[in-house]
């Protein structure tokens, strides 16, 4: 039903593809019936000469409109999922669009705040300061004379984007049936978190709601300047926006004519994203140099807040344990690191994982951190992601991302920059707050609640298959009292196991504490190696406790 709802789109999009030379796609999406056989070979021919296969990805998006282009420009932050090739060429997509009439600003303005914006505001400029695919800003003036900027929501944009959600995810279920990448990569996950972030954007009230976010969390710091958002005339189709000004941090030129140190800018700004990053857990996934205005005074303004990514939990457990492996400069354990991170639906080979890892250390033995590029060690990392079909979680690459642009805004600012010795201290204090006893014991209480769980479920689950088995034909006679001795002894084994896990982890942990960051530790080295001494003295009375336990009922 929706191939033939859709069917124009459909055999544009098939024959766009055609015409840039890249039919195997239309084969991998199942849309051969979308183009006549006499189409094909002559404009597949014709093309492939002029560009690289890139660079015809990249025309295809722009020449499909305003979803496609948003995908593009969403890829291009996944270096997980790209070469770098691709990734460059897609970042060259510009959200540019035609002008929308004045008349079509104003009736959406009339529908949204009750009045013309000549009437809602003391200004507004008919002529757009920028027209996207999605919105278009006008500069206005409040009735105080504040200077504001106005975005209004093209008409009609919702209901197209939405169509062509719905094919994106028709064809993304058909290709992880026919392309092993796109099964291996999970498509239809990537399409599910695509079509979130994209309709995210579309919503103007959480836009300004995210805005609101970064306002209370640099509150009172003197180097940021968050747009304020005006709600009174914001709604999920009009959002207004204090207006900044200042220099472009890409105009060098500019930037020394006002006297602006670079080199302290640029520590500033990648302060800013660790910030958000590290300690808010809530950052600004699209930091290029076109979002950032630098005022008068030396503060940041940080324009355009419709893509966020979030550090929860999982994440930040993810990137601590990763930092910790590399810290250690453990092969086996980058690799299971690496395994644990990564999105696949393959077995992965963990010992050509783990070579790999140990390959990638050795590039980089003896350097000192101040001499390592982030973007080549991530270059790197994402090149033995990639060959493993191991794909990022979402925010985590989008990190990623946002870590590897700031690292080239700080380059561009001051060509001497290291990024490293911003991000060492955070990177540190992830690590040892990972490793932290509160943080521990919680992790080990959920640990506790997750087995109390399974032991709970696990009756109903075996009773559950004995009747799956029972049901197909298969007879299971089990006596319960030939099952009591060896159920206490699995029981007792388990519960030795389990101790005898918690002890050596708790030890593991606060040797990696100690190695990572021995100066927070000193204070208490008395204490710490007690502890230790008693858990290696209890784990051991407790083993032979059971043991003699066992001696005596044979």
């Amino acid at each position: 039903m929706g191939s033939v709802r859709h069917q124009d789109r459909y055999l544009q999009i098939s024959r766009v593809l055609y015409r840039h030379g890249l039919g195997y796609f239309v084969h991998a999406l199942g849309m051969e019936r979308w183009v006549r056989t006499d189409r094909r070979a002559p404009a597949r021919a014709g093309l492939e000469q002029t560009h690289s296969v890139a660079v015809h990805v990249r025309l295809v998006l722009e020449e499909l409109g305003p979803t496609a282009v948003k995908l593009g420009q969403i890829l291009s932050t996944r270096p997980d999922l790209l070469s770098p090739a691709f990734q460059h060429e897609l970042e060259k997509l510009q959200d540019r669009a035609s002008p929308v009439p004045l008349e079509v600003v104003r009736a959406a303005v009339r529908e949204e705040l009750g009045a013309d914006p000549e009437k809602v505001f003391r200004r507004f400029d008919p002529v757009p300061l920028a027209s996207a695919s999605i919105g278009q800003a006008h500069a206005a003036a409040l009735a105080d004379g504040s200077e504001v900027v106005v975005k209004v929501r093209r008409p009609g944009v919702v209901e197209e984007v939405e169509a062509d959600l719905e094919i994106l995810r028709a064809l993304a279920a058909r290709a992880a049936q026919r392309w092993s990448a796109a099964a291996d990569y999970d498509l239809v996950g990537l399409t599910t978190d695509f079509a979130d972030t994209l309709r995210a954007e579309l919503d103007y009230l959480q836009e300004g709601q995210n805005a609101e976010r970064f306002a209370r969390n640099f509150q009172g710091d003197p180097d940021i300047h968050v747009p304020r958002v005006h709600w009174d005339t914001t709604t999920s189709r009009v959002i207004t926006l204090e207006r900044l000004r200042g220099t472009k941090i890409s105009d060098l030129q500019a930037l020394d004519q006002a006297g602006v140190d670079r080199s302290a800018l640029a520590a500033r700004a990648t302060r800013l994203m660790a910030d958000m990053v590290f300690e808010h857990g809530f950052f600004h996934a699209d930091p290029h140099p076109g979002n950032f205005l630098i005022e008068p005074g030396g503060r940041i303004g940080l324009l355009d807040y419709g893509m966020v990514g979030e550090v929860d939990e999982r994440t930040r457990r993810h990137l601590a344990g990763l930092l910790a492996a590399f810290e250690r400069r453990d092969p086996a354990r980058i690799a299971a690191a690496f395994a644990e991170i990564g999105v696949t639906k393959q077995r992965v080979d963990r010992g050509r994982l783990t070579a790999d890892a140990g390959y990638l250390l050795s590039r980089y033995e003896g350097l000192p951190l101040g001499k390592v590029r982030i973007a080549d060690v991530v270059r790197d990392v994402l090149e033995i992601l990639r060959r493993h079909h191991l794909a990022l979680p979402r925010n985590l690459a989008l990190v990623v991302k946002m870590i590897v642009m700031t690292e080239g805004l700080g380059s561009t600012l001051d060509p001497g920059f290291q990024i490293g010795s911003v991000l060492g201290p955070y990177a540190r204090r992830l690590v040892t707050g990972h490793l932290d006893p509160v943080a521990i014991a919680r992790r080990l209480r959920q640990a506790g609640v997750d087995a109390a769980s399974l032991g709970v479920e696990l009756p109903g689950q075996l009773g559950r298959l004995l009747d799956v088995l029972d049901r197909d034909g298969v007879s299971v006679s089990v006596r319960t009292d030939e099952l009591d001795p060896l159920v206490a002894r699995v029981e007792r084994i388990g519960n030795r196991l389990v101790v005898a896990m918690v002890t050596a982890a708790g030890i593991e942990a606060l040797a990696l504490l100690a190695s990572t960051d021995p100066e927070r530790l000193k204070p208490h080295e008395t204490k710490l190696a007690a502890l230790g001494v008693a858990a290696v003295g209890s784990l051991t009375a407790y083993l032979g406790w059971t043991a003699r336990g066992r001696r005596r009922r044979r």
